[in-house]
């Protein structure tokens, strides 16, 4: 079954009883592994025991197809319900989880973590027409969600933001919950805890100050971090932003269709140049809209960036996460070899 984004926070606070396994997809991994972690919380207390948790990845399966039914059946050593989670999972895997999904074996709740997966995909179109399966899309927080999610950490501690401080905030972040959830933990530390709050149980006042002392920039998110490192050729930055990525676990597929949607945009804006238009024109296309913050950053790269050279770029990107849903190598050695042979390329477009 499909869940609408309406109805996708209420569906992990209680996932329906008759599903068996649930797909959790999209550009915001933060998003999804937040409400990963939400579902595993229904079934596991203690997301740390292993003998309730088994943690497979799209090579795990691609190696072993009976591995999925198998943790799924198996029996905890101390009892209770056990959690399979499947990362990376992507297309190739689409097989595996059809023969799971006709015939499911033991009571286990099987979590499955993706990138951007598209209407065509046959992964999101087996989890959104089982009976006994959903299909979650993770988007980006549009203002609204951002603003609730923001006020409603804050409040959790005694908090409030005054007008100035959530606009600051609602400015800064939002293109990743897990970014955006750890920068308000940040800013909950600076602000200090509730018991600081007025004697009468009001909520102590976050201030613009406070916002930006505590909070840095994080509309555009770490894969944007990763992709203009690599097309401003900057090895450094890369090799530290991508460290990150890994370190906050983003799926390597969702980097590679970050990178993807970037030189599409990057090509379709050189076009506009060529037709006529500068560069501060030309980026006003960009969909959604560029970021303040980044905007020198993918100005540069205009400069660097021919149509031939982003089409070779484009190439290479593709076939990589190609490469990733097929091959059964390591997606994160494949995306990152990739990131540094494009970054080579920019670094040669310098010179």
């Amino acid at each position: 079954m499909k869940i609408a984004p309406r109805e996708a926070d209420r569906f992990v606070q209680k996932p329906d009883p008759k599903v068996r396994a649930v797909l959790v997809y999209g550009p915001d991994a933060g998003l999804a592994r937040e409400r990963i972690a939400t579902m595993m919380k229904t079934v596991v207390d203690d997301l740390s025991d292993p003998f309730r948790i088994a943690e497979l990845s799209d090579s795990d399966l691609k190696s072993d197809p009976a591995r999925l039914a198998d943790e799924a059946a198996a029996i905890s050593m101390l009892g209770g319900r056990r959690v399979v989670r499947v990362r990376g999972a992507a297309d190739g895997t689409s097989k595996i989880f059809k023969s799971f999904l006709d015939d499911p074996a033991g009571d286990a709740l099987v979590l499955v973590e993706a990138g951007e997966l598209g209407p065509r995909s046959s992964l999101r179109t087996l989890f959104e027409g089982a009976a006994n399966a959903a299909a979650i899309a993770c988007y980006a927080d549009d203002q609204g969600q951002l603003e609730n999610v923001i006020r409603t950490r804050l409040a959790a501690e005694g908090l409030a933001a005054e007008p100035a401080a959530l606009d600051y905030l609602l400015a800064s972040l939002g293109s990743d919950r897990g970014v955006t959830q750890n920068e308000l933990e940040k800013l909950i530390l600076y602000a200090g805890p509730k018991a600081i709050a007025g004697e009468n149980g009001d909520k102590r006042m976050v201030t613009l100050e406070d916002a930006r002392a505590s909070v840095g920039d994080n509309a555009g998110s770490s894969l944007d971090e990763v992709i203009d490192a690599a097309m401003s050729g900057d090895l450094d930055r890369l090799d530290t932003a991508f460290a990150r990525s890994k370190a906050a676990d983003t799926n390597a597929i969702a980097i590679l269709n970050a990178l993807s949607r970037h030189l599409m945009q990057m090509h379709l804006a050189a076009a506009r140049v060529e037709s006529g238009s500068d560069i501060e024109g030309a980026l006003r296309g960009f969909r959604p809209p560029l970021h303040f913050s980044r905007k020198p950053s993918v100005q540069r790269q205009m400069r660097m960036w021919s149509r031939k050279r982003l089409d070779r770029a484009l190439a290479l990107a593709l076939e990589a996460e190609g490469q990733c849903k097929s091959t059964g190598q390591p997606d994160v050695s494949i995306c990152g070899q990739t990131l540094f042979r494009i970054a080579q390329g920019a670094r040669s477009a310098r010179r």
